[in-house]
């Protein structure tokens, strides 16, 4: 049985505990930890043994946790990613793997000098099983080399708090580490463009955005953000290859053709339509956890480039300029 740790009970840091304690097995969550400490008490009283700790480093020094999950606040993450490869104890991190690029740096030096990857950052979109058969239709090139591909990421609502920065450091961040993943090929400009307002966004908020990513193989990717959509969840891409297209499939359910139409369900938010990618995604870090080997999902080196990227990103957004992406070399521990 793997005893995990969780840093920040929040809303996410709540479904993974569901998800640790209900859904998988041979882990339990034996310790918590939030800076708000009521609610870490909380969620602790429904976890038989768990203990709850002050901070998330005791968390991680503990001899009763065996790994971590990182799911506070995102300028927190640096520090308890840090400690966690310092005490040797793998780590999942949700993303961001941390909110800059320097940090994200720091924390690639930490696992090239301790000698092996102990990370893994939470880009469960590589999990989805829709993802995941486009991506097995592009590597086979039956169709072909791949050209482009037409991203779009729709909310059907935001909270209040969230910015125009937000749209591509919590939303578009997906669809560029997909982008990086389908290809297996870096990002090496952002273009951002400001359609039309949306009437139902606040006058402060940049919605719809695009943005155009020009990846080190030539192929484009373009990434629609509509966060008030008001419909649903809706979440596509297309790649558009030589001799062919490939699409995510539109629902996993029915189609349903009643009184000259049909239709379907759309799901309602992020986690109804990615549960079973969550699902995998933890179920595959488990299993390295507990075979004592390096985790095989997104690793630091993913989530530094996701950083460096949205970084451009803003900048493209501020400038309204095509802004290149400036990526340090590949450490050799990320390139086997």
């Amino acid at each position: 049985m793997i005893n995990v740790g969780v840093i920040g009970t929040g809303m996410i840091g709540q479904d993974h505990i569901r998800r640790l304690t209900h859904v998988l097995a041979d882990a339990r969550v034996a310790a918590v930890s939030d800076v708000d400490q009521a609610r870490a008490h909380e969620v602790a009283a429904g976890l038989p043994g768990a203990q709850v700790f002050a901070t998330g480093e005791e968390l991680i020094e503990s001899s009763s946790v065996d790994a971590v999950v990182v799911t506070s606040w995102g300028p927190t993450h640096e520090q308890y990613v840090l400690a966690a490869i310092a005490a040797g104890k793998p780590v999942f991190c949700e993303k961001p793997l941390a909110d800059t690029a320097a940090a994200c740096s720091r924390i690639l030096d930490a696992e090239v000098a301790a000698g092996r990857r102990s990370v893994q950052v939470g880009f469960m979109r590589r999990y989805d099983s829709r993802y995941l058969a486009v991506r097995e239709v592009v590597e086979g090139a039956t169709l072909g080399q791949p050209l482009l591909m037409h991203a779009a990421h729709r909310n059907p609502s935001v909270p209040a708090h969230f910015t125009s920065d937000s749209i591509i450091t919590d939303s578009a961040v997906h669809d560029i580490d997909v982008a990086r993943w389908m290809f297996s090929a870096e990002i090496v400009s952002v273009t951002v463009f400001k359609p039309r307002q949306n009437r139902r966004a606040l006058a402060s908020l940049d919605d719809p955005l695009l943005l155009l990513l020009e990846m080190s193989n030539g192929v484009l990717v373009d990434v629609e953000v509509l966060l008030n959509a008001s419909f649903g969840y809706d979440i596509r891409g297309e790649v558009i290859c030589e001799d062919g297209t490939v699409a995510l499939s539109e629902s996993p359910g029915a189609i349903v053709k009643s009184n000259g139409g049909f239709g379907g369900r759309v799901p309602v938010d992020w986690r109804e339509r990615f549960v079973s990618a969550f699902d995998a995604e933890f179920r595959d870090w488990l299993a390295t956890v507990a075979a004592g080997t390096e985790p095989t999902g997104p690793s630091a080196w993913d989530g530094y480039a996701a950083t460096v990227v949205c970084d451009a990103g803003l900048a493209a957004l501020r400038s309204g300029a095509r802004e290149p992406v400036p990526l340090r070399d590949t450490p050799p521990l990320y390139t086997s």
